[in-house]
């Protein structure tokens, strides 16, 4: 979930996932489910457009679940601050702690601390 004002405008967007995929039937349904609860407890003030989809594609890898599902699958992290003078990194993910995430890029092994991360991500392959 997040809430976020954009262009003005709030947004409530809902990201679900089974492992089979989501089709937009599993969107619509969610999403009246969650419009018909929300409304119920009318807790949030202002105006939003509630939005539910897919994390999609390139989907951000936020939690030790979403790690576990993508290992041995291409990633793309990037670093708040410049390792070398390099902040975007793409590779295999290979594996994971609390506090650091292994990833191979060409054929090498390299650790970078979690708290160092910005984002890691699925990386899109076309």
């Amino acid at each position: 979930m997040e809430y976020v004002k954009e262009a003005g405008e709030w947004y409530l967007r809902a990201y679900i996932d089974k492992p089979e995929g989501v089709d937009i039937n599993d969107c619509v349904n969610v999403n009246h489910a969650l419009s018909d609860a929300l409304d119920e407890d009318d807790f949030i003030e202002e105006a939003y457009t509630l939005e539910v989809s897919s994390p999609g594609l390139g989907r951000q890898l936020k939690k030790d679940r979403h790690l576990q599902n993508s290992l041995g699958k291409d990633v793309e992290l990037k670093l708040y601050k410049p390792r070398d003078g390099v902040k975007e990194f793409a590779g295999t993910l290979k594996s994971f702690t609390d506090s650091e995430v292994t990833v191979t890029i060409n054929d090498k092994d390299e650790t970078f601390i979690r708290k160092e991360i910005s984002v890691i991500k699925l990386a899109l392959d076309f």
